[in-house]
């Protein structure tokens, strides 16, 4: 929604690939059972539960304290910064790797859809990418809501939406500080 409606769509889909690619190491990271170690230790759920926490904060701090500036005519200015392609790349991709819900959420889910009298390589690969392209769809929706509602608003009502999206961003940096694995 934040990238959408400060760079438009076309430089909102850099995000949309940094967090798909989180999605496909999500998938091989339960594949490999990673999401298993994660729920049978204490310590490594905390490492990676507080390591999301602190990168959702310091994000939505930085949206809190900005100025709302955003470019309303067809995002020119965005296209030309240097390295803000990688950065929406990185910052989508960091998020969503380092939350420990997601790796446990994947865990638990995607195995019910491994046959295991099948190779199993070949059906989590399958299931990646049908969980990226749908992880696509709808992050595609929200940057083209947040491109369209951009434009209704002028640089009052963009403020208003950067500090909306910081919030949301500290509340879910705070829900996932004080998350607690189930039985602990």
């Amino acid at each position: 929604l934040t990238n959408g409606s400060a760079y438009g769509v076309r430089r909102a889909l850099w995000g949309m690939g940094g967090a798909m690619l989180s999605d496909f190491v999500l998938v091989g990271a339960a594949a490999v059972g990673f999401g298993a170690l994660l729920a049978a230790s204490e310590f490594w759920f905390s490492v990676v539960k507080w390591v999301g926490a602190a990168y959702l904060a310091y994000l939505g701090i930085r949206l809190l304290f900005s100025r709302g500036e955003l470019d309303l005519h067809g995002h020119p200015a965005a296209a030309a910064l240097p390295g803000s392609r990688r950065t929406g790349f990185m910052k989508s991709f960091l998020v969503a790797v380092t939350n420990p819900k997601g790796y446990l959420f994947v865990s638990a889910f995607l195995p019910q859809f491994i046959d295991a009298s099948q190779p199993q390589v070949p059906q989590y690969v399958v299931l990646a990418f049908m969980f990226a392209g749908m992880d696509f769809i709808v992050m595609f929706g929200y940057a083209l809501l947040g491109s369209r509602v951009v434009q209704l608003l002028r640089r009052k009502g963009a403020l208003w939406l950067n500090r909306i999206c910081g919030g949301a961003l500290l509340g879910l940096a705070a829900s996932l500080a004080l998350y607690r694995k189930s039985g602990t």
